[in-house]
């Protein structure tokens, strides 16, 4: 007998939810330096393009400072730096929050709306290429639901 039959069920499912885990972590590292590496542009970077694509998904091309915060990959600090580097090129807006004078919110400007499209273009074409390229439309579907149940969306 292997050593995996021999373990109990629950810990058998913790192997493997380990096993999981490390497995889509390694991936989405992968994939995530494979995009960044064949960024179309410098114009803007992989960062910026992603605070432009959060905002581009809200009402209003809007979003408070501390819910965009929730959405990125960076820390506070490193999103707020980003957000001025934004504002100083006019690619979005700072504003107060009307309801909360403590909040913030950052909005994408026509300018930066215009440019996260043209860069967006062609980064769909890397994403196609690096994930649509190794799954079938099937397991892309997949995917996004596995993702989807993991993140707590329905």
């Amino acid at each position: 007998m292997t050593e995996t039959a021999t373990q109990s069920p629950a810990n058998r499912f913790r192997v493997s939810a380990v096993a999981a885990w490390e497995s889509l972590f390694r991936a989405q590292v992968a994939i995530m330096r494979t995009l960044a590496a064949e960024f179309p542009t410098r114009d803007i970077s992989f960062n910026e393009y992603d605070v432009m694509f959060n905002l581009s998904r809200q009402p209003n091309r809007e979003l408070r400072l501390r819910d965009l915060n929730k959405h990125v990959l960076l820390t506070q600090p490193s999103v707020s730096r980003l957000v001025d580097r934004l504002v100083a090129r006019g690619l979005v807006a700072k504003e107060p929050e009307p309801s909360d004078a403590r909040g913030t919110v950052i909005r994408l400007t026509d300018t930066g709306y215009d440019m996260f499209r043209r860069v967006a273009v062609d980064h769909m074409k890397t994403i196609t290429d690096r994930v649509g390229g190794r799954l079938t439309s099937e397991e892309l579907e997949t995917l996004v639901r596995l993702c989807d149940k993991l993140r707590g969306t329905p």
